[in-house]
């Protein structure tokens, strides 16, 4: 989890970026963006912490993914993002398949959304931080 959500987390979001934006894209501005603000809209609902966390978490992989998308061509990153997406995804099913527990987001979507919160618990959990 500690490996392999992260980077599907930063892949999709990078692989969102990519698609064409009806106006100028900015890294604020675009669908990778539009889908952070409705996750950050979710965990605003479930934890004022966790909102907060994924705030400052949101903003790094935009600023991230513009990076990377500023000194690649974009067929170069886009296959970048998408074996890294790959990648991790069949690491994420391989872990789940040693610890023989079938991943939780095929029950409920929404903890599509829960494991990277999940993930962000320990931290703040490790620190003293409530959530």
């Amino acid at each position: 989890h500690w490996i392999c959500v992260p980077l599907i987390f930063f892949s999709l979001m990078g692989l969102l970026y990519l698609i064409p934006f009806p106006i100028d894209k900015t890294w604020y501005l675009n669908w990778a963006s539009i889908l952070l603000l409705a996750g950050l809209i979710f965990y605003l609902f479930h934890s004022r912490t966790i909102f907060l966390g994924f705030v400052v978490i949101s903003f790094i992989v935009l600023k991230g993914v513009e990076s990377l998308t500023s000194g690649f061509q974009e067929n170069i990153v886009f296959n970048i993002l998408l074996g890294i997406f790959v990648i991790a995804w069949v690491g994420q099913f391989i872990g789940h398949k040693i610890e023989g527990k079938k991943p939780s987001f095929l029950d409920d979507a929404k903890y599509l959304l829960i494991g990277p919160a999940w993930l962000l618990h320990f931290i703040y959990k490790k620190f003293g931080i409530p959530y």
